[in-house]
């Protein structure tokens, strides 16, 4: 498996964050989407972590095959893509992987380089 630069792969990660936030605002760091205050990019660092979490989280419960309390089926299969999606929100909230302060740092210092 290849090494990625940490620093690389959160500009990567803040730039495609300010594309999604809206997808019309230019594509630049200090562009009309950057976010105005630390707290406001910490929270969008979390945000990427907590999705980035769950979609790694929801790869590894494919694996795990039907509860028995819960008996399988449609209603089954949405309830663990709930749970899977909260338990990324709690773990990057409870301090994550260190994806949201790459991603928060990376980010802010963009905004400064462009001021």
């Amino acid at each position: 498996m290849s090494s990625i630069d940490p620093t690389t792969a959160a500009a990567v990660a803040a730039a495609s964050v300010q594309a999604q936030a809206n997808p019309l605002a230019p594509n630049t760091p200090g562009g009309a989407t950057a976010p105005r205050t630390a707290e406001q990019a910490r929270e969008v660092g979390e945000e990427f972590e907590s999705f980035f979490l769950s979609q790694m989280l929801a790869h590894m419960f494919e694996g795990t095959g039907d509860d028995p309390l819960f008996g399988g089926g449609h209603g089954e299969t949405v309830y663990r893509s709930m749970m899977v999606q909260e338990y990324g929100t709690v773990l990057s909230r409870n301090g994550g992987v260190g994806i949201a302060d790459a991603v928060t740092r990376e980010m802010l210092r963009l905004q400064e380089e462009n001021q």
